[in-house]
């Protein structure tokens, strides 16, 4: 549903957004897009490592996803974008433990985001 730049512009937002969430409101896809924004070049080609402010979105990532409905979002949010985004699939898996983030929300696309 998200294209091309409109996708990235929205992945751009979440950075922006993440810090102005409550913790009683409900997370969005934008949001999240907005935190892990500076992990697009990271994500798609694997170059170096990811970068402080890659590694900071998917922290606020983490904070903003403690329910399970917002780990389902989540989940469902990941999973339509990344095809759309051409992220690698193998270097969404591995961000968390190279940011030194533990999730319990999965990252990949065959997942069951309801499971």
């Amino acid at each position: 549903m998200m294209k091309g730049s409109m996708a990235v512009a929205m992945l751009g937002m979440i950075v922006m957004a993440l810090v102005m969430v409550h913790p009683s409101e409900a997370i969005s896809c934008g949001e999240l897009s907005n935190m892990l924004t500076p992990c697009l070049g990271y994500l798609r080609s694997g170059a170096g490592s990811p970068t402080k402010s890659c590694c900071d979105g998917a922290r606020r990532v983490q904070g903003a996803t403690r329910s399970r409905a917002d780990r389902r979002t989540a989940c469902n949010c990941f999973k339509s974008a990344a095809p759309q985004l051409k992220v690698r699939p193998d270097l969404a898996s591995s961000l968390p433990g190279k940011c030194g983030v533990s999730t319990t929300i999965p990252i990949s696309p065959r997942v069951n985001c309801n499971s």
